[in-house]
């Protein structure tokens, strides 16, 4: 991170209009173009942080622009920098590619009383290809929830508490399974992620805190302690 007297006396001479048009060219080059650069440099990808227009678009659905061998190191560099980060799902615009691809894994390494509260029981690797979720009952959990392109803050967020999941996997074949608990939340998320949708859009404003605030206070199996001391409503 540069410093606030690095970026003022070695200000970026380049006229806007132009730093404007070469972003248009580098977006409009092929996809498999831009994943080859990205996957160049060694070790994990750069994770986008809210604030880049990419998060906001409505990512391009897969359909082979990316050949059989690119993709599948396009996969295992994005399990690298999820594991590298850590999170338990990554979604391809969190690394500036806007291509329907996600993958998650939840080893889930957290307390019984944590595992019984919030559904969350261990995941195994999986790619979810051009991923779509439509919610199975009508009720909803709410729980914090973080994000690997928000870091350092966590809100709480009531999402559906069993959804149905299709896509394809990488290897171009069906998905039509149903999942609950934390393992629902982890789908949602990172679906939404393709849809151009951050968790911040379905969280309760009083609740955002920062992971240090999270450590300090509210590090419960669940929000409720949070919800009243700090003002919102949790789901019925």
């Amino acid at each position: 991170m540069a410093s606030e007297r690095d970026r003022t006396d070695r200000p970026d001479r380049t006229d806007p209009a132009d730093r404007l048009d070469r972003s248009d060219r580098s977006e409009s080059r092929p996809l498999s173009d831009r994943v080859e650069e990205l996957l160049a440099h060694e070790g994990p990808l750069p994770i986008v942080a809210a604030g880049d227009p990419v998060l906001r678009r409505t990512a391009e659905p897969f359909d082979g622009q990316l050949d059989p061998g690119l993709l599948a190191r396009f996969v295992a560099a994005l399990r690298a920098t999820m594991h590298a980060a850590p999170g338990v799902g990554l979604a391809a615009p969190q690394v500036g590619v806007g291509l329907r691809i996600a993958v998650i894994e939840d080893p889930a390494p957290v307390p019984e009383e944590v595992r019984l509260a919030r559904g969350r029981v261990p995941q195994p690797f999986r790619v979810l290809v051009n991923p779509a979720y439509e919610a199975v009952g009508p009720f909803r959990d709410a729980f914090f929830e973080g994000c690997l392109s928000v870091p350092g803050w966590q809100a709480v967020v009531a999402r559906h508490a069993k959804v149905r999941l299709r896509a394809l996997d990488e290897r171009g074949r069906a998905v039509d399974e149903e999942f609950s608990g934390w393992p629902a939340r982890i789908v949602q998320h990172e679906t939404d992620h393709l849809n151009g949708t951050l968790y911040l859009d379905h969280a309760e404003s009083r609740s955002l805190s920062s992971n240090q605030a999270m450590a300090d206070r509210w590090n419960d199996p669940t929000p409720a302690r949070a919800a009243r001391e700090l003002g919102f409503l949790l789901p019925d």
